[in-house]
């Protein structure tokens, strides 16, 4: 069967034209090679220990709360520790890290519920036509997500409130609330542990981010398995997982950071929403959705890098990208692409809510693009938005959201390609951008 949790993991491979996968992981930094040495000699699995009992108590305790409010997080919570322990091959920093997010993530889960026994009125809150962004990665989701997020209309979770959801965020410290420090410190960790990170992505506490983070704490995301190399978890997300848990929590997640910090609007992306589109607006029925397209030839962005990258970070394992070839054609990225058509023309997602955005279009004539989403999407575009996107703009360097190229012939391996493609570009109107 398909697996479309692993397409968002590998879009494509490293080399176009030779369609070679290859990582090659960067040197450790000296005081990481120093600690995880002198834990050679060490029972690092009973010092550092990932059992499921042991764990809940742990987080049980800290939080002084015992009430999850339901169980659909057990199952991938045990498939994820199975893995971990068998796959995963954790090293010493890295087993620490992972313990740190486990509790974290089990922490929140009962916080969210915490919030909700105390203050039943958080499920009144009503989340009102949140406007959701999902393409391809390269697509242009990034870009999008930071011009409309310069209208005010429009709140976006911020990655403290992601990891730390309880007590719910306050409108009166939302800029001091002390968790800030406490998530800086442990998302820039990602930077020392391997510092070549930095120049792949920006990571800081008071940036928003990309919901399937916010999903980890459910254990059924895709977040998780770009953490660890877990292909056993990445086979049960894959194929048996229940996707509507997630969304659902996720709502009760949005309800109780707007409670005392009221949004008009949610803005929300992350490209794996492209594969739950149907349960999206299960959860979310009066979701507005902007899918962004773009020639799937050049959007055929490798993240082998970053995943092995993610890997690296708390394994001395090589990365197994082999596993991934299977995953990487055309063939795979096609249907993936259909079938948003096929959900739209069988009324599986309501079309009327769903709206394009092309990358070209972003790049070259961003206001523009800006101004004639807003109209699709029955938004209201004041001036002064659009004077905040064109501030925005002035300030990031030429270059910061890409270029778009078009090259002057193809070669007969990128023909084949276009055939597989013509179905997609043409229901989306998408040109053709060859480099």
């Amino acid at each position: 069967g398909r697996h479309p949790a692993l397409w968002s993991l590998m879009e494509v491979c490293v080399d176009d034209e030779a369609n070679d996968l290859h990582w090659t992981p960067p040197p450790r930094p000296e005081w990481l090679q120093r600690f995880n040495a002198e834990g050679r000699g060490m029972d690092i699995g009973n010092l550092v220990p990932l059992d499921a009992d042991e764990l809940i108590a742990t987080a049980q305790r800290v939080t002084g709360f015992t009430d999850f409010g339901s169980d659909e997080w057990r199952e991938p919570f045990g498939v994820l520790l199975k893995s971990l322990e068998e796959e995963a091959e954790l090293h010493f920093f890295g087993r620490l890290m992972t313990r740190s997010d486990i509790l974290i993530w089990l922490q929140a889960l009962l916080g969210v519920q915490a919030a909700f026994n105390e203050h039943p009125e958080i499920a009144r809150e009503v989340i009102d036509r949140p406007l959701v962004i999902a393409g391809l990665s390269r697509s242009g989701t990034s870009i999008l997500f930071e011009l409309l997020s310069q209208d005010p209309q429009f709140g976006s979770p911020r990655h403290w409130e992601m990891m730390f959801p309880y007590p719910p965020p306050e409108r009166s410290t939302y800029d001091t609330d002390p968790r800030i420090e406490r998530c800086q410190h442990l998302i820039t960790q990602w930077n020392r542990v391997t510092p070549t990170y930095a120049t792949m992505h920006e990571m800081d506490a008071r940036l928003p981010n990309e919901c399937v983070i916010a999903q980890a704490c459910t254990f059924v995301s895709e977040f998780l398995a770009y953490l660890f190399q877990v292909p056993g978890y990445m086979q049960w997300l894959a194929t048996r997982a229940d996707w509507t848990y997630p969304y659902v929590f996720y709502k009760r997640m949005l309800q109780l950071w707007q409670w005392r910090n009221p949004r008009r609007h949610w803005l929300l992306k992350a490209p794996s929403h492209l594969n739950y589109l149907p349960v999206l607006f299960k959860v979310f029925p009066d979701a507005r959705v902007l899918l962004t397209h773009r020639d799937p030839i050049k959007a055929q962005a490798s993240v082998v890098s970053l995943t092995g990258t993610f890997y690296w970070m708390r394994s001395d394992k090589p990365m197994a990208v082999s596993a991934f070839e299977g995953l990487l054609s055309p063939e795979h990225m096609a249907a993936r692409l259909e079938r948003i058509i096929d959900w739209q023309d069988r009324g599986e997602i309501p079309g009327e809510q769903c709206f394009s955005s092309l990358y070209a279009d972003l790049i070259e004539r961003p206001v523009e693009a800006v101004r004639r989403i807003y109209g699709e999407a029955g938004l209201a575009c004041t001036p002064e938005t659009i004077r905040r996107v064109e501030a925005y703009l002035a300030k990031k360097p030429q270059g910061k959201f890409g270029r778009h190229d078009y090259g002057v012939g193809e070669s007969a391996e990128i023909r084949r390609k276009r055939a597989i493609f013509r179905r997609y570009q043409e229901y989306f109107g998408v040109p053709n951008e060859v480099a």
